[in-house]
């Protein structure tokens, strides 16, 4: 793999006569553009540059360019990549405490899990990445994932017995799926469609818009909303950038975050409608199962 600089200096000239500097800083993320959370990534660099008045600009590399979450996290602890986004899941082989969010059906609305991300536990939480050259900059809103399958509909977690169920390379994952009774199998996100339609896998669990954009609607057609955990997404600089920034290059990174993620919360609950919508009529049958029984399973 090619190793990407933090940022790149460019040269601007400006109207005046002088030359300013202008910072690029390479974000990296595996979600496909017509993703609310690219779309978010696109206004946070718009607004970043508004800001800074063009000292800042974030270059984005989606749909896995650069490699996978865990790449991207080992290439800003190295210092070769400025920014990425991660599921919290994938940053507990980082930041061990953030596993927390793992734990199955652990809020009880959208109202707790803000009120949690933004007060001192969630603040508590991106810190802990620090010591492994990991800056936690804020959460963006993921939903709750769901299980999706392709022969039947997951109404009680008799229904997962014997299914080999894609999950993310988390212990508590893991350890939730062999509870509620299915064989839990690690797989990266850019190979699950293929390892669906072959069946090396029967199953998968993700949000409405993931299960939507990534197209696996066209394998699995029972998507059963338990929403069993709700792990958010992690937006990561590299201390190594984070450290080489002015005190007023980082406020206006914290400002434009802050701003990102007010914006992404109100497009991730019009994108998870819209979804739901249009996995339906593609013919999925979309179910609500009782969370009481999945819940004492765990």
């Amino acid at each position: 793999m090619k190793l990407h600089a933090l940022f790149i200096p460019f040269l601007l000239l400006v109207s005046c006569g002088k030359t300013t500097e202008v910072k690029i800083i390479k974000l990296a993320h595996g979600l496909d553009i017509n993703h609310p959370v690219h779309k978010v990534m696109v206004f946070m660099n718009n607004k970043l540059q508004k800001t800074s008045k063009d000292a800042l600009k974030i270059e984005i590399y989606p749909n896995q360019q650069l490699g996978s979450e865990r790449q991207y996290l080992e290439l800003l602890q190295i210092g070769n990549l400025g920014m990425t986004k991660v599921s919290a899941a994938v940053m507990v082989n980082f930041s061990p405490d953030m596993k927390v969010f793992g734990l199955p059906f652990l809020f009880r609305n959208k109202a707790h899990t803000f009120k949690t991300l933004d007060g001192t536990i969630g603040k508590e939480l991106l810190d802990g990445g620090k010591k492994y050259w990991l800056k936690g900059l804020g959460y963006y809103d993921a939903g709750s994932r769901s299980f999706y399958t392709k022969k039947e509909a997951v109404l009680n977690p008799k229904n997962l017995e014997g299914l080999k169920i894609r999950v993310m390379e988390s212990v508590t994952a893991m350890n939730m799926i062999r509870n509620m009774g299915g064989s839990p199998t690690p797989i990266s996100a850019g190979e699950l469609y293929t390892a669906l339609q072959q069946g090396v896998v029967d199953s998968a669990e993700n949000n409405p818009p993931t299960f939507y954009l990534s197209k696996h609607y066209e394998v699995c057609k029972y998507y059963s909303l338990d929403q069993h955990t709700t792990i958010p997404n992690v937006l990561i600089m590299s201390t190594h950038l984070w450290d080489k920034l002015s005190k007023k290059e980082q406020e206006w990174f914290q400002y434009t975050i802050n701003e990102s993620i007010k914006y992404q919360r109100k497009l991730w609950a019009t994108s998870e409608q819209e979804a739901i919508k249009a996995v339906k009529k593609a013919g999925v049958i979309v179910t609500k199962p009782d969370k009481t029984i999945f819940k004492n399973t765990v």
